[in-house]
């Protein structure tokens, strides 16, 4: 019998500094809805997704900013529909302030045609949100490194 036969990714949890600020960036990026939240003092979460779909867990009990250098998550990243949803929410992102890696949307590779936008949430974790073609081919902006490293 094999091990973990149907594997799929279930939702990521991410720790945050301020679940508060956190729940209004994923809900306003992401169109999440809470599926469940914990209120009480030290113990606060979200869960977040659509319909019954749980996507994202968030845990306020961290503090600082996420760490590149550490041993850890590297980047969350989303997959849409076509490149037209990318840059709705790369809009979104922009009315927000947020910070990207590279200007607008780029190729995941030399001339590839799949692309995304690259990005932080307010706690600085790495984020992705690409669609699998509609990507103009085009230099990438690492030479020779994938886009989604955020080189």
């Amino acid at each position: 019998m094999s091990k973990a036969k149907t594997l799929q990714t279930g939702h990521v949890g991410l720790n945050v500094t301020d679940l508060d600020r956190s729940l209004a960036f994923y809900r306003e990026v992401f169109d999440f809805e809470v599926l469940a939240e914990g209120k009480d003092e030290g113990r606060r979460w979200a869960f977040l997704g659509r319909g019954e779909q749980l996507l994202v867990t968030l845990w306020q009990q961290s503090e600082g900013t996420f760490g590149t250098a550490r041993p850890g998550l590297h980047h969350l990243s989303f997959q849409v529909g076509d490149i037209e949803e990318v840059k709705a929410t790369e809009a979104a992102l922009r009315g927000l302030g947020a910070e990207f890696a590279y200007e607008g949307v780029v190729p995941h590779g030399e001339q590839a045609t799949s692309g995304g936008i690259f990005f932080t949430d307010p706690d600085g974790i790495r984020l992705e949100v690409y669609a699998p073609t509609g990507a103009d081919p085009a230099a990438a902006p690492t030479a020779g490194a994938p886009t989604c490293g955020f080189f």
